[in-house]
């Protein structure tokens, strides 16, 4: 079985590569994730689907460090704390995001950062992935 997306609207394929799918405002220059169908900012319609940068810097984070409630996916099993956080991809646009991390006390403002799948859940048809970053330097920095 092969892996899934978790959502394949927030995607796109770039050369063979994953990259999440923002839209960008042609009026005021406005980037947004995920994609949109109108500006955020402006509210205007004229937008595009652009693909994001991979890599960033974290802008900020926190330690989940309790077990989320039912009716999250996996509420039942045992819990590891996990970090999530703000990554700025290229001054663009700030993405919300799990971060990757052995160790997240290791974790810095302004670490680089880059994406990665990750798998959120497995059921019958096989793995379900999500996006993540990572620090860059390796697999879990």
């Amino acid at each position: 079985m092969s892996a899934r997306l978790i959502d394949e609207s927030l995607f796109v394929d770039v050369d063979g590569r994953r990259q999440l799918a923002g839209s960008a405002c042609r009026s005021c220059g406005a980037v947004s994730f995920p994609a949109q169908g109108s500006c955020t900012r402006c509210t205007g319609t004229d937008v595009s689907r652009v693909p994001l940068p991979t890599e960033g810097t974290l802008w900020a984070f926190t330690v989940q460090r309790f077990p989320p409630k039912t009716p999250f996916l996996g509420a039942d099993a045992p819990f590891t704390p996990y970090a999530v956080g703000y990554v700025d991809l290229g001054g663009l646009v700030l993405v919300e995001s799990r971060i990757v991390v052995d160790d997240p006390g290791a974790l810095r403002i302004g670490q680089p950062v880059r994406l990665v799948l990750e798998q959120f859940f497995a059921d019958d048809a096989g793995a379900i992935e999500t996006y993540a970053f990572t620090p860059t330097g390796g697999a879990h920095g």
